[in-house]
């Protein structure tokens, strides 16, 4: 496969960087009907999420390139700079693309720690083969009473 140039639409190219993505659409967050978070907050904390997991990839990629000139021979194609701002535009792209599919988890992970489901851990316990979910999950549990005085 080559590449023709005559084709090429430079028009389209967009120029991104990891705090400001460009025009990515984002997938959206699994939100249930009453789940008791307000709604702004719910999209600031995925915008939030979805520009962290861009500027973490966007470092994983310049991280690898950077590691690819460092091991390069000297007469190597990869040793050279003369595109190395093209390519870490190129590169904050990518980051933004794959960042606005999710497609790393990185958000995802981010969003469960910041807006985590109203049922969670009674969801997660019953999930547990062989356990019942517990009545309270802020009382002590497998504790005998004698070193539990509280009780």
């Amino acid at each position: 496969m080559s590449f023709d140039p005559s084709k090429f639409d430079g028009s389209t190219m967009r120029i991104g960087v990891a705090d400001q993505l460009s025009g990515v659409q984002v997938a959206p967050a699994v939100a249930a009907a009453d789940d008791g978070i307000d709604p702004k907050y719910r999209a600031k904390a995925t915008e939030a999420a979805v520009k962290f997991e861009s500027f973490f990839i966007g470092h994983m990629l310049h991280q690898m390139r950077a590691g690819t000139r460092v091991l390069a021979s000297e007469d190597s194609v990869f040793k050279d700079k003369i595109n190395e701002d093209m390519l870490d535009m190129a590169d904050n792209l990518v980051a933004d693309q794959l960042a606005g599919q999710r497609a790393f988890g990185v958000a995802d992970a981010i969003l469960r720690q910041l807006l985590p489901p109203a049922s969670a851990p009674v969801a997660l316990a019953a999930a547990l083969p062989g356990r019942a979910a517990p009545a309270n999950i802020a009382e002590p549990q497998n504790i005998p009473k004698t070193l539990n005085p509280a009780k």
